[in-house]
């Protein structure tokens, strides 16, 4: 009765192998050659046939893909990788406008590695200094909490909250990224960031006066917060900063003081004795009032001063971490001559702020640095944005300035969601006339045909491949079965319009040619029915996606 039972088990498993797990998955698991002859294929040694250690279609993240990782910028580059990088020896700024999965957080970080190249092969005074925005979490948090954007607020009102982002806003976030890479970079904390080498502290002490002063303004200002004192303290020493003369003064009263106080009791018994006459004690007097005060206007007045000053700055420091009394403990330790009412950002108007960010530009001049370039990315996902194309309009359009993307020495590479280039279109004459996008490098899609999708898969395949297996391995074809050609492969990869949307389509072919097939089949080849049936489902899940109907 058993080896009939068993016998009858093995038909249905070959002929039903998708309903194997439900029916007689149990009675396959009492029989060991039964549950051999009915398993389905691996991925896994599906890829091991074609000499493939990982899955080269797994990963739908740029950021979190190991195969990414190991590529050089060859095939997986997109061609206008050239565009918005430029000329590295002479910054610039450049906007691409790119869907959901077209590879625009790959593009940034293909950029990232061109900088660094850059930077290992240039001369001294020829590096590029990198500030990365691609996380505006921080920012944003910030910003609504200063202009009172609360949980529940409908979206009406979020949107006209968010249209108070200034450019001003957007230089505050500049100088913090870059100031606080700075300050690291002085006090020798962490790796260099790009651009900086380690003996930055050692080229601002043998610099000028004022670009020291400036480090320290600027330190005060957009410094990251946490330990203020004892951080500022550390920065004006290690790069020789000018100390403030009345702070000096101040410390000089508090640690001497006792000296004109043990003087007067010292006169006090001396004009007890017999025939002692009091002049002396008229000038200690004077002394003793003297000192006191200093420590008076120090303690009180300067300091009241200097904490009025931290919330009139507060108020405009939007996006800042420092706050209050943070904010006044960093300014108490610049020199009183960098902190004139000129030099600080006490309104919304931008122009002390570009002034402030090109002081910042002639201090990497000052250590070894030719410009900056700020590289804008994710600008979709933060929380209080959602992808909503109003909210992101109003935080990203200060930035189409022309005051701003045409500072000497300054690039500006922002990679942004499609939704924005739809909401560009619509803009008047006067718009365009003052962003100037001319000159900004502008790529309005990021697209990517199905060739060059086909050379993307295959350079993939070989990233993966075995140490031990001979280059070039297996094509993209080569997975397929023969009534598969190279054209049908790029015919449906170019349905499929972007390189995430592809990797999906060809992880669903494996998924469901290894679900369909036993181990004992060894069927290593896909048949053109399933790229068919996948093609046709992937093309109308990419539909619905751009029509708003379904999630990515």
């Amino acid at each position: 009765m058993a080896p009939f039972l068993y016998s009858n088990v093995r038909v249905f498993v070959q002929a039903h192998p998708r309903k194997v797990d439900k029916q007689v998955g149990p009675w396959c698991a009492q029989g060991p050659d039964i549950a051999w002859s009915g398993e389905r294929m691996n991925v896994t040694s599906f890829l091991e046939h074609w000499g493939l250690k990982e899955h080269p279609f797994r990963a739908e993240e740029a950021r979190h893909d190991p195969v990414f990782a190991r590529l050089s910028a060859g095939p997986m580059a997109h061609p206008d990788i050239e565009k918005l990088a430029g000329d590295l020896h002479r910054p610039a700024s450049g906007v691409v406008f790119g869907e959901k999965g077209a590879g625009k957080t790959a593009m940034r970080m293909q950029l990232e590695g061109r900088i660094e190249k850059h930077n290992a092969d240039a001369d001294d005074g020829e590096r590029l200094f990198v500030v990365r925005l691609d996380d505006l979490n921080g920012v944003l948090d910030r910003f609504s909490h200063a202009v009172g954007i609360e949980p529940g607020m409908d979206d009406k009102s979020i949107v006209k909250k968010l249209s108070k982002f200034r450019l001003s806003d957007h230089i505050d976030a500049i100088l913090h990224g870059g100031v606080s890479q700075l300050c690291d970079a002085i006090l020798g904390v962490g790796s260099p960031a790009h651009g900086l080498s380690s003996d930055t502290a050692r080229r601002l002490r043998w610099g000028d006066v004022r670009t020291r002063s400036d480090v320290m303004l600027l330190a005060a200002l957009y410094d990251r917060s946490g330990g203020e004192r004892q951080r500022m303290a550390a920065i004006r020493r290690r790069a020789r900063g000018p100390r403030n003369g009345i702070g000096f003064l101040f410390w000089l009263g508090v640690w001497f003081g006792w000296l004109p106080a043990a003087a007067l009791v010292a006169t006090f018994i001396y004009m007890g004795r017999p025939g002692n006459v009091d002049y002396w004690l008229y000038g200690l007097y004077a002394l003793l009032g003297l000192w006191g005060l200093v420590l008076i206007k120090c303690i009180a007045v300067d300091r009241t001063l200097m904490a009025r000053t931290a919330r009139k700055l507060s108020k405009q420091l939007r996006v800042t971490p420092k706050r209050g009394r943070a904010l006044s403990h960093s300014l108490a330790l610049v020199p009183s001559s960098a902190r004139q009412p000129e030099s600080l950002p006490f309104s919304s108007e931008p122009e002390i702020r570009l002034d402030l960010l090109r002081r910042f530009l002639d201090i990497l001049r000052a250590v070894g640095c030719k410009g900056m370039i700020v590289i804008i990315d994710r600008v979709d996902e933060p929380a209080l944005l959602v992808g909503d194309a109003a909210r992101m309009r109003a935080v990203i359009w200060p930035l189409f300035s022309n005051t701003l993307l045409q500072v000497e020495g300054l690039g500006v590479k922002m990679l942004l969601p499609i939704e924005l280039r739809h909401e560009l279109m619509r803009e008047s004459a006067s718009f365009f006339q003052e962003a100037r996008l001319d000159k900004q490098s502008l790529v309005e899609r990021l697209a990517w045909s199905g060739a060059m999708l086909y050379d993307l898969c295959n350079a993939r395949l070989r990233a993966c491949l075995h140490n031990d297996v001979k280059e070039p391995g297996p094509a993209l074809t080569d997975l397929f079965d023969e009534a598969v050609t190279r054209q049908d492969l790029v015919d449906a990869l170019d349905q499929m319009a972007q390189p995430r949307d592809a990797f999906k389509m060809l992880y669903q072919c494996l998924a469901e040619h290894c679900s369909n097939v036993t181990e004992e089949q060894a069927a290593w080849r896909i048949p053109r029915l399933v790229l068919e049936t996948v093609r046709k489902q992937q093309a109308e899940r990419v539909q619905m996606l751009h029509r708003g109907l379904r999630p990515a």
